[in-house]
């Protein structure tokens, strides 16, 4: 996949055509088990190119540049026919092929790929791995007061020493 985002529930997605450069989510609605970038296994579901029709939170892009008015535009309903540039190597549960971050949309109003994704959604949350992975040189230059080694090691205990609690 050389270095691509897999795109996750709560991807910002933006249309060529709209008036006003607007964004809208995309919402996972057609599968239920697998997830990337999440720890609980709770919020972010893999999209895949089975996100079709109305699957975005709001579902515009603000007013339609492609359908005018005598004073403006008509406001833009987004509904999605078919993505490209998914990853196609491999099938999730649902049959669908699994999005990346520069995987574009259909509208029947816009066309082909006339929708973008701008945000792939993923977040990065360390874990005890990222610890355990750090290069200790450079994690020492970047906070001295902190060995990352030994930063889940049992507190030191101080042996004959009062505490004053008033």
């Amino acid at each position: 996949m050389s270095e691509k985002h897999i795109v996750v529930q709560g991807a910002e997605c933006q249309c060529k055509f709209s008036v006003e450069p607007k964004i809208d989510k995309l919402k996972v609605l057609t599968q239920t088990k697998d997830y990337a970038n999440d720890k609980q296994a709770s919020k972010k579901l893999i999209a895949t190119d089975k996100e079709i029709g109305q699957t975005l939170e709001k579902n515009t892009f603000g007013k339609c540049k492609l359908q005018p008015t005598s004073s403006d535009f008509l406001p833009c309903q987004a509904v999605i026919t078919k993505w490209s540039g998914f990853y196609e190597e491999v099938v999730l549960s649902n049959q669908g092929k699994i999005l990346l971050e520069d995987s574009k949309a259909t509208c029947p109003i816009g066309g082909p790929d006339c929708i973008s994704i701008t945000n792939h959604g993923q977040k990065s949350e360390g874990s005890s791995q990222n610890a355990q992975n750090a290069n200790e040189d450079v994690h020492s230059q970047l906070n001295p007061m902190v060995n990352i080694k030994t930063m889940n090691d049992e507190p030191l205990k101080h042996e004959n020493v009062e505490s004053n609690s008033m």
